[in-house]
């Protein structure tokens, strides 16, 4: 595949910067650079169908960032409409719940003052923002190459390349697509971009810095009884199903239309190869709880997502020659809150201050090294320092442990200090799979069709679709290992820590086991590329338009 490229000749446009991803970091970024200079040239690429299509998250919004941002965000018409009326935390066992009180807790898990929101319609609105100062957005638009210069540097990337055939070679409709090149290129790509995982390792950003950890968000959207609705209701929960398989929890929220949002993490470092996140989900909305909430409701859409939980301690270096890495590339979710929009919005708004300095003193193609210094004392950073500890001493000692831990740590930390100093994680979330032999199966309900849903037929929820006639976009580094290595050792973990059904072992009487990819399924969700235990696997962007199409997640 990789001869077929090399080949091809592309036309080039020119840039002060280019922004790859249209996501909240990505966008407030093209907004602040206009803000600051509305002649620079601005484009951002969105491989998406539309601004939006991608975006999965909780989620409730900590304004700050957009405040800093846009700060009147109101009065032109943000569609932060459902502030947090109500904030509950919850134990739960298999047949009931424990209210855990609100008073023991950090100020800084207080929602008072923060919306229920659809971040998918935020940056649709966003973007119209950017549009209205000049930026340049392009959906559609996927970008899977970079383009380097001959110092090393970034100098931009390939978009908008269509029409391969399966086995790479360009087919009757190839389109080439074009480098765009500008004298910064920010990768705003969301959690394990691929774009930035070259970047990383290209450059060894993660060098001196705790592994990155990661969880799976999983969500449906349900319109309920208007009677059980209670707009602006914020649930989250903790315990049952999960026990001692594995750390995560779920989120309950009422926004407006008699919708809810549901939804369900799963911590990726769980050790059992037999763990089904997805089915982990569905098993806990017959919990009595939220099966009385839903009963008579209807879902409407379905979608996932990897979450980054490593926090301030796993932030990989954020510059290189020429790139900067934003947002959810880098890492910026504050796991106690569940919150990482706030501070995605802030680091772009940070990496366009610090590019127009550079660019109006003519710098071009060096490190923005005032905006990793931003991220890391400025406002990201006392977010995510505050609460440091609470992933590791998840991890390491169990739930009941980090919450008591976890919560003196976090109050320590309001006074700006911690007992605890700075814990690191360790290992990889695939390095933490373990053996098959060493756990046992795990026997799941079956899914009544009512409540709980097959994973194909949620998959049909999330709007997906993939042009079949393309390369697989989910890249095996061995064909062999997921039979020779995976299956024997780890029970084919691949067939149950996809959320979108895209993997299969298919045994049939009287053959060896096949290994199967339905790469048609896939939701983006990134967690192949995370949990696989051999690291086999490599996600990369498929033409530009395919995947999710999320309405309002």
């Amino acid at each position: 595949m990789q001869d077929a490229m090399q080949d091809v000749t592309r036309e080039a446009m020119d840039y002060d910067v280019v922004i790859v991803g249209a996501g909240p970091a990505g966008l407030s970024a093209a907004i602040r650079l206009k803000q600051l200079d509305a002649d620079l040239n601005v484009v951002v690429l969105e491989k998406g169908s539309e601004v939006g299509a991608h975006i999965l998250s909780g989620a409730v919004l900590d304004p700050s960032g957009l405040d800093a941002l846009i700060p009147d965000w109101k009065e032109k018409g943000a569609p932060l409409t459902v502030p947090v009326t109500e904030d509950r935390f919850y134990m739960l066992g298999e047949a009931g719940q424990i209210r855990v009180p609100n008073w023991p807790m950090p100020p800084l898990m207080n929602n008072h003052g923060n919306y229920i929101v659809s971040m998918g319609n935020v940056c649709r609105w966003m973007a119209e923002q950017a549009e209205a100062l000049g930026v340049e957005i392009f959906p559609g638009m996927a970008c899977s190459e970079l383009v380097f210069g001959e110092a090393g540097e970034v100098l931009g990337v390939v978009a908008g390349e269509f029409g391969r055939n399966p086995d790479g070679t360009p087919g009757p409709n190839y389109e080439p697509g074009m480098e765009l090149r500008g004298k910064y290129v920010f990768l705003a790509e969301g959690v394990r971009g691929s774009l930035s995982k070259q970047v990383i390792a290209r450059y060894d950003l993660q060098k001196g810095h705790e592994p990155q950890k990661f969880g799976l968000g999983m969500k449906e959207i349900w319109e309920i009884d208007p009677a059980r609705h209670r707009p602006g209701s914020v649930t989250h929960t903790m315990g049952w199903p999960l026990g001692s398989n594995a750390g995560g929890g779920s989120f309950i929220y009422h926004l407006d239309n008699n919708q809810v949002y549901v939804g369900f993490v799963v911590h990726l470092n769980y050790e059992n190869p037999y763990l089904y996140p997805y089915m982990e989900f569905q098993r806990f909305k017959h919990h009595p709880m939220v099966a009385e909430l839903l009963e008579g409701g209807k879902r409407v859409a379905y979608g996932a997502r990897a979450i980054s939980e490593g926090g301030y301690q796993s932030m990989p270096k954020m510059v290189a020659p020429g790139v900067a890495l934003l947002g959810c590339s880098v890492g910026m979710v504050n796991v106690p809150r569940i919150k990482g929009n706030h501070n995605a919005m802030l680091s772009g708004k940070a990496a366009a201050e610090a590019a127009h300095a550079a660019i109006a003193a003519g710098r071009a193609g060096d490190e923005l090294n005032d905006y990793e210094t931003e991220v890391r004392t400025g406002a990201i950073g006392k977010d995510l320092k505050k609460v440091r500890n609470v992933k590791p001493l998840w991890s390491k000692f169990g739930l009941v442990a980090s919450l008591a831990v976890g919560g003196f740590d976090m109050w320590t930390n309001t006074a700006g200090f911690s007992l605890l100093g700075t814990l690191k994680h360790g290992k990889t979330d695939a390095e933490a799979t373990g053996l098959a032999a060493d756990h046992k199966p795990i026997d799941y309900p079956k899914p009544d069709g009512r409540l709980s849903f097959d994973r194909l037929t949620n998959v049909a929820f999330s709007m997906t679709n993939h042009e079949e006639n393309q390369p697989p976009h989910l890249r095996l580094v061995d064909p062999e290992v997921p039979i020779r290595v995976n299956l024997p050792r780890y029970a084919e973990p691949a067939q149950r820590y996809c959320p979108a059904g895209v993997y299969e072992v298919v045994q049939e009487e009287g053959r060896e086991p096949r290994f199967v990819i339905n790469f048609q399924n896939c939701v983006h969700c990134k967690t192949c590329d995370i949990k696989d235990p051999s690291q086999n696997i490599n996600w990369v962007t498929p033409q530009g338009g395919d995947g999710p199409n999320y309405p309002n997640m």
